[in-house]
């Protein structure tokens, strides 16, 4: 097999087709050479048209000469083996997962596919329907202890998690089960997880990384919610309003909660939606046929 180490040279096309051989006979390391010294010189045909393109705008230029372009070739050349080291542009290891596929190698020796170390995250419930059922007991909890609509809460909570589909994880898919997107500040002791959010600022939308609190169930971020409501000034028009869902949005935004100016708006939205389902759903748990329960 021939050695990568050996083959150093951004055009070594004697070496590639040595590769190539190698790759047949199914070996990991020649695989993932053969794809390096693609993207190499793919990335050659890239900056050579690159600065084909910009001959249009210099023709002219004192500088130019039949000796300059030979050097810039050959610096683009070395530019492109440099490019192609380490993880290069990404190409290489597409290449190498679909090489692994057409020839039918696997190996344990090989790194595994980017998504099975970083995982994405991990929906709390897997339907609209199991969000409501899975959160009511704790959203009618919390909303006792605040003297508000459950509805509400899980209004709140569908809307900041996408239904449960969207909620914060850390870099190995952990879950946090924060449900109402609360951020860990200085006083917060417990986990945390660092995470990308839109936020507004002056009416405009502006991405951060921001840290989240963590906990270790949906009821514990119902709690933990209840406590925030119910513990600070900035919230106490929230607290007692009831069945008002939209009283209870407007006094969230004025409080600060979130810097969406149409949060309250799209909380009241969300919570029709909910009531809608819940609706239904109470119809379907009351009727005795499991035949009928499947037809709604």
């Amino acid at each position: 097999m021939t050695a990568p180490g050996n083959i150093n040279f951004f055009a070594d096309f004697q070496g590639l087709a040595s590769l190539k051989n190698d790759a047949k006979e199914k070996a990991p390391a020649a695989l993932k050479e053969a794809a390096r010294q693609f993207e190499s010189l793919f990335t050659q045909m890239l900056l050579k048209s690159m600065r084909e393109a910009n001959k249009s705008f210099g023709e002219d230029s004192l500088f130019g000469s039949d000796q300059a372009d030979m050097y810039q070739d050959m610096f683009d050349n070395q530019i492109a083996m440099q490019m192609s080291k380490g993880k290069g542009l990404g190409l290489a290891d597409m290449l190498v997962r679909q090489l692994q596929g057409g020839v039918g190698a696997t190996s344990q020796s090989q790194e595994p596919p980017a998504t099975s170390r970083t995982q994405g995250p991990t929906p709390v419930a897997p339907s609209k329907d199991d969000f409501l059922r899975t959160m009511r007991p704790h959203a009618e909890q919390a909303a006792r202890e605040i003297g508000v609509d459950p509805d509400a809460l899980l209004a709140q909570a569908a809307l900041e998690t996408g239904w449960g589909r969207s909620v914060p994880c850390n870099a190995q898919g952990g879950c946090s089960f924060n449900l109402f997107g609360i951020k860990a500040g200085s006083q917060w002791s417990g986990a945390t997880v660092n995470v990308p959010t839109l936020e507004f600022e002056s009416g405009i939308p502006v991405r951060k990384v921001e840290r989240f609190r963590a906990y270790d169930s949906p009821a514990d971020s119902f709690r933990d919610y209840a406590a925030l409501i119910r513990d600070s000034a900035r919230y106490a028009n929230v607290r007692g309003a009831g069945d008002n869902v939209e009283a209870f949005a407007s006094a969230l935004q004025q409080g600060g909660y979130a810097t969406d100016p149409q949060y309250a708006q799209k909380i009241a939205a969300v919570a029709d939606e909910v009531r809608a389902r819940s609706d239904v759903l109470k119809l379907a748990a009351a009727m005795p046929s499991t035949t009928n329960r499947e037809r709604l």
